[in-house]
């Protein structure tokens, strides 16, 4: 079958698969909001700055905004998203005991958490069932053919009836190493693609 082809070549190409370097569920909560509309080379060490400042969700939540603001002005937005730091850390400790809750409908209840953030939360902290569908699983599910979609959340629930449910959790991680490397926005390296025998060039 064509998408488990895809699957299985992207597990061959990374067999490490996505390594992320704290799989603590509020580093990833506060890491992926500062990932929004930002390159992973920007966020993964701004994250780490970050944290390195103010490690704990109590220590987020007494911080000031501005020494927030110049901990994270590399990323984009980084005024709305210093503000939105604060407030996320403070609803986890009023309402959730300081834990980062684990059901999507709690996590779309934060300021500044949509679909991808909450699975990227559920899928590599809780590691549950999900499929975290940012801009590259998305551009390159369609490019594959995989989905024809015109939004993320479309995306995610069509990948949801075609790729096995034991994959779920992978694809994001995979598609994200195969969006920077090979399958890029601009350029696309088709000619060393592992899928380029099979790939319609939807591009």
């Amino acid at each position: 079958m064509y998408v488990e082809d895809v699957v299985s070549r992207l597990k061959e190409l990374y067999p490490n698969g996505y390594f992320h370097i704290n799989r603590d569920p509020f580093y990833l909560l506060i890491s992926t909001v500062l990932s929004q509309r930002t390159r992973d080379d920007v966020t993964i060490p701004t994250s780490q700055r970050l944290f390195s400042v103010f490690a704990t969700v109590q220590e987020m939540a007494g911080a000031d905004v501005d020494e927030i603001q110049e901990l994270i002005r590399n990323v984009g937005f980084y005024r709305v998203k210093a503000q939105r730091i604060i407030e996320i850390s403070h609803i986890i400790l009023q309402d959730y005991d300081g834990f980062v809750p684990d059901s999507m409908d709690e996590l779309l209840k934060l300021p500044g958490v949509g679909r991808k953030t909450a699975n990227c939360v559920l899928g590599y902290a809780y590691e549950q069932d999900v499929i975290a569908v940012d801009t590259h699983v998305h551009r390159i599910s369609n490019r594959l053919g995989l989905v024809e979609t015109f939004e993320p959340d479309e995306t995610e629930k069509e990948l949801e009836k075609v790729i096995s449910k034991q994959d779920w959790k992978d694809i994001n991680g995979l598609m994200v190493l195969f969006g920077q490397n090979v399958c890029r926005p601009v350029g696309p390296k088709c000619g060393e693609c592992i899928m380029d025998d099979i790939c319609p060039k939807i591009i």
